[in-house]
């Protein structure tokens, strides 16, 4: 612990002080300005009058209305500034939080860049107007793109620190964060994790007392969180006057030094000020005292560092005043400069959701026939995992119980941590956040992670990182970051799991833009198209249905290890001229054993497997539906607005002409998947059947 390794290195007073009055020992200056030149000092105070001056300048162009948004920084600048000169733009990992403005203007970021992005313009390098202001982003200086949710950041800022040590490298990661972000369960996930791996990420929480109007004495227990994460074994925690450049420094040099040696991450707690309202739709002086702002004020970094430059001898005031018209004339023109230039061409709204075929990796599907032995679906997916892996060295698997001997609770991951080891195939804390918010980081950071979420009911606590962060990192960067995931669920009833094992989940999934979702009713199937989402360069959810696990019918012979599907085909299993049924997953059987009875009838009933559910293929629905005439939509999950709603809408769509009969869906009841009553909740056999009678006499 960070306050103990100090300790040990100085004598202590009898209030814990040392007799320097240095609450830690490398806080002492031992050489000049902490190792920092002259020149290095004077840029430390440019990026926080560049930070500083072009708030001022966006608060000015709200009210010209010119710009609409604002974020500020102000305050926070020293502690920003000193955490991105210990570190190195390029090499190292920035999570950075909405008022994080310093710390791009510190690794070069210009403020014409921020004037582009503030405005929306087709030229704003971090977004390209598709995210609202203050969200920086540099693929070059190795900085995701920022979010608005509050703590996202954390545990992909641990994802990406787990890929650096993976990759063998000295690469480090920083996050930054307010204290009220503090308060979601993400930030603590973040912090064990980071503890308990040993990684080398450095957390710098700023605090202003205040989440938006919310002072932390109604945040946090004891009105410090740095009180809070002292149990944390394994975290270095330093708690400083964010306001001071050179003890923020010293403290970020530290906190790196420790890093980059491999004895894990730091918590840095700096106290900063909040110059500003909360946003520019906030007003401080509602719920803040006159006193309260004025003493914050007292304490403006930029003026503590402007008088520390003076005193040793770097600055005088008149080249203070000089840095300070200079630096404020060039936000001026960069704010002009970026108000002339023009708009996002609308034409490229639907750009970037996914990977670009340019980028995308190209693999030569169906490239064989399946003709090996018969095999059921957990183990052509536990094949393919185990095939992919041997391809793809930066492919890691990972999740709840995935390491041997368990190898899963379905044993779809069997054998993978005993072939390739435990840093490449490992048990995660029970923490489905955790699973997939570190996931996105290490994805963003160079790895293929392959994930795996032991049930499709639990799979809500990663929500937010799925819909708004793992979906969203390609097309709100503008294409400058994808985001590789690759998401095992397991899915699906008929297991007796009552509520909670028995959920389906495309339909709610189907709504997150970017986001690829298979969906296989057999092995070979299964394993071509698992294959594929080990490979592309986009996040997928593979959902596995757990009642054809180890089903008879959905055997399949085993493709070979150059076998991939392609997502958005599916497969026409039986033919038909009388009736279509669109299906998949477990209800591709029941389909098809429909289609046989009504064969024995005289009738052709044609059968439809989606395979994936994103992207959907329309087209052989379509093809099919103009033949027959006639569609039932079969699936498993709840008709009221299950995901087969979608499909009969676009059937109505293109197609209603040649429709003879009115769409049909079957699908489980709109209710909770009951324990002992499942078989009168979820669609049965003789469900279909009276359907399909039904359609064919219409």
């Amino acid at each position: 612990m960070a306050e103990k390794t100090a300790a040990d290195k100085k004598t202590k007073a009898s209030n814990g002080v040392s007799k320097d009055g240095l609450k830690y020992a490398f806080l002492k200056e031992t050489e000049k300005n902490h190792g920092l030149t002259n020149e290095e000092m004077i840029h430390a105070y440019k990026s926080m009058l560049l930070s500083r001056f072009t708030d001022d300048r966006i608060d000015t162009l709200i009210k010209q209305g010119k710009a609409t948004f604002l974020i500020s920084g102000s305050g926070h600048e020293a502690v920003q500034v000193a955490c991105a000169m210990a570190m190195q733009g390029g090499k190292d990992w920035f999570f950075t939080y909405y008022r994080d403005n310093a710390i791009g203007t510190a690794l070069g970021i210009t403020p014409l860049e921020i004037f582009r992005h503030i405005m929306g313009r087709a030229t704003d390098t971090f977004t390209g107007g598709r995210q609202m202001p203050m969200h920086l982003g540099s693929k070059e200086l190795r900085m995701p793109t920022a979010s608005s949710p509050t703590g996202s950041q954390y545990l992909q800022a641990v994802g990406a620190a787990m890929s650096c040590v993976y990759r063998g490298t000295d690469e480090i990661s920083y996050v930054g964060g307010g204290e009220g972000s503090t308060s979601e369960g993400e930030f603590f996930e973040a912090i064990n994790w980071a503890a308990r791996a040993k990684l080398p990420t450095i957390f710098c929480i700023q605090n202003n007392k205040f989440a938006i109007s919310v002072p932390i004495e109604q945040q946090t227990a004891g009105g410090s969180v740095y009180k809070v994460i002292t149990g944390f074994e394994g975290l270095h925690k330093f708690h400083i006057d964010g306001t001071d450049f050179l003890e923020s420094y010293a403290t970020a040099k530290e906190a790196v030094r420790l890093a980059r040696n491999g004895e894990g991450p730091s918590f840095i707690y700096a106290d900063v000020v909040r110059l500003r309202s909360h946003s520019a739709s906030d007003s401080q002086d509602k719920y803040r005292s006159k006193e309260s702002i004025a003493e914050d004020t007292m304490k403006d970094p930029i003026a503590k560092l402007e008088k520390d430059l003076v005193v040793r001898g770097i600055l005088t005031d008149a080249e203070i005043a000089a840095i300070r018209k200079e630096l404020n004339d060039l936000v001026i023109k960069s704010a002009e400069e970026a108000f002339a230039e023009p708009a996002p061409d609308p034409s490229t709204i639907e750009d970037n959701l996914f990977c670009p075929d340019s980028e995308q990796t190209k693999i030569d599907y169906e490239s064989s026939i399946p003709e090996g032995d018969p095999i059921v679906m957990v183990d052509a997916i536990n094949h393919a995992l185990h095939e992919e892996m041997e391809k793809n060295p930066n492919m890691i698997v990972y999740g709840e119980d995935v390491q041997d001997g368990k190898g899963g609770v379905f044993t779809a991951t069997k054998g993978l941590s005993t072939k390739f080891g435990t840093n490449r195939c490992f048990n995660s804390p029970l923490a489905e956040a955790s699973i997939v918010g570190t996931a996105v980081g290490a994805a963003l950071s160079g790895l293929k992670p392959v994930v795996e979420i032991q049930f499709a009911d639990y799979i809500f606590p990663a929500m937010m990182q799925i819909r708004d962060e793992l979906v969203m990192y390609r097309y709100r960067s503008n294409g400058s970051f994808g985001c590789p995931v690759t998401i095992r669920v397991a899915t699906g009833g008929y297991i007796g799991g009552g509520h909670y094992h028995s959920q389906n989940i495309e339909a709610i999934f189907a709504k997150c833009p970017g986001l690829y979702i298979a969906y296989p009713s057999n092995a070979a199937d299964a394993k071509g198209l698992l294959k594929t989402a080990c490979q592309i360069n986009d996040p997928v959810m593979f959902l596995e249905h757990k009642f054809l696990y180890r089903q008879g019918y959905a055997k399949s012979p085993e493709p070979n290890a150059d076998y991939y599907l392609p997502f958005g085909k599916a497969a026409v299993k039986k033919e038909g001229d009388d009736l279509t049924i669109v299906a998949y997953g477990a209800m591709v059987e029941k389909a098809l054993k429909t289609s046989r009875e009504m064969e024995k009838k005289g009738y052709g009933v044609e059968v439809i497997d989606l395979r994936t559910i994103v992207p959907l293929d329309m087209e052989t629905i379509l093809k099919s539906v103009k033949k027959t005439g006639k569609v039932i939509v079969f699936y498993e999950d709840t008709k009221f607005m299950g995901f087969g709603a979608e499909i009969a809408a676009q059937i109505a769509e293109a197609a209603f002409e040649y429709l003879d009969a009115p769409i049909k869906r079957v699908a489980g009841l709109h209710i909770h998947i009951p324990f002992t009553l499942e078989s009168h909740a979820l669609p049965q056999d003789s469900w279909i059947m009276k359907a399909a009678e039904e359609l064919l006499a219409f």
